[in-house]
């Protein structure tokens, strides 16, 4: 017997993230490392905690090992509950047959079961690589008195950005009357944030439909897809359903690209720190990694910095985030970047404006990135040097602004 839930969430984080290159060549975008002890998918775990939902199905598929190793049973998040908890929610085989999850829709539609266990009047839908803090309950409440079908999470940006997202155009009551994706010439600037909350029932019955019409245009060879915006945004608005959009005002960041995961990192440092990590209001749990305190030694010279725990710092680090168990050694510089665990950076090696994976060997006198003003007048030619993870960098060797690196050299 399963006890009826008044929500339940739906975290979707099978994305492959190929945006990000190497950091996710072996590593589901959920799990990349974010702000010195966190991966991604802490933040929607850690918000459905602090909102009171105890029942989470997270939906993976691209390079699970990782993110399923680090999910475990839920505990960091208290979420290993008898009655819900976490569950991880991979593609699996029934007597139709096997298939990957064909989009967003189809992933919570092969997962519908999942949700009838619990019978809930609510399901949340969340993405697993956002960067944000959100009480999902809030939302919740403004869901039900609006007597919503269904009702989306939107920010304010900027009208030049707008063509980027998917927009909602909304009268004075927040109703959605228009949804476009990417509009070239957006008539409103509030972008869905891909946060939904639907009242189940009517879910369901436009996953179902949503699925059988896509099945027989694929078979008729028409253009066919199974996305929450595409498709059950668009046929509830055809169908004139209650869609309402909620205004989310704070830090949120869709970490989908080198530069927004290197940005949202430098975020956190600094006097006007955009998003508080230390709120102990609204914490961000995550899994430890049990190491002995950090390690500042007599030479070093730390200003402006995160430094995480069983990290040993003898060299030179500004305006950067260092992860468990990373060495930076004397006469190393580091300097506006992001190290993950466990990487070693030897004497003399130079390291600005760059992200540098985990586990990785960067060898004696190797000069990865360089700062801006170091470009000349081509700014085009300056971006954010990548290394992967588990790649050396033999000793002597340059990686320049924008390279990304995903073998040894």
């Amino acid at each position: 017997m399963y006890t009826k839930k008044k929500v339940v969430a739906m975290l979707l984080a099978g994305g492959q993230g190929s945006r990000l290159y190497a950091l996710t060549k072996n590593v589901a975008k959920p799990a990349v490392p974010y702000g010195g002890k966190y991966r991604l998918i802490d933040f929607p775990l850690s918000n459905c905690t602090n909102s009171g939902i105890d029942t989470v199905g997270v939906l993976t598929q691209y390079q699970p090992l990782v993110l399923n190793d680090y999910i475990g049973n839920g505990q960091p998040w208290d979420l290993d509950k008898m009655n819900g908890g976490v569950h991880v929610l991979p593609p699996y085989e029934s007597q139709a047959g096997a298939s990957w999850y064909e989009g967003t829709a189809n992933a919570i539609y092969q997962n519908m079961n999942f949700i009838r266990r619990y019978d809930p009047e609510y399901v949340v839908v969340l993405g697993g690589d956002h960067i944000y803090k959100m009480d999902y309950s809030k939302m919740v409440d403004f869901h039900i008195a609006n007597e919503a079908d269904c009702t989306i999470s939107v920010i304010n940006v900027p009208k030049a950005e707008a063509s980027r997202f998917g927009i909602m155009i909304c009268d004075e009551n927040n109703q959605v009357t228009d949804f476009v994706e990417k509009p070239k010439e957006p008539k409103s600037t509030l972008a869905s944030m891909g946060i939904y909350v639907f009242s189940w029932k009517k879910l369901e019955k436009y996953l179902i439909e949503n699925e059988n019409d896509a099945n027989a245009k694929r078979e008729r060879g028409e253009k066919w897809s199974k996305d929450f915006g595409k498709d059950i945004i668009t046929s509830m608005l055809r169908d004139k359903q209650r869609l309402f959009a909620y205004e989310f005002e704070g830090y949120w960041k869709d970490v989908g690209t080198l530069d927004s995961l290197w940005e949202a990192n430098m975020d956190l440092l600094g006097k006007d720190r955009s998003l508080d990590i230390h709120d102990k209001s609204w914490r961000i749990y995550s899994r430890s990694s049990y190491m002995p305190p950090q390690y500042i030694g007599n030479n070093a010279k730390v200003e402006n910095s995160m430094i995480a725990e069983g990290s040993v710092v003898d060299g030179s680090v500004d305006y950067s985030v260092l992860f468990a168990g990373v060495t930076i050694e004397e006469g190393a510089t580091v300097n506006y970047s992001i190290i993950m665990p466990g990487t070693i950076v030897k004497s003399g090696a130079v390291i600005e404006y760059a992200i540098v994976g985990s586990d990785c060997v960067i060898e004696n006198n190797v000069c990865i990135g360089k700062r801006p003003e170091q470009i000349g007048e081509n700014r085009d030619d300056w971006g954010i040097a990548a290394i992967g993870h588990n790649v050396t960098i033999s000793a002597g060797s340059v990686v320049e602004p924008s390279e990304l690196v995903g073998e040894n050299i």
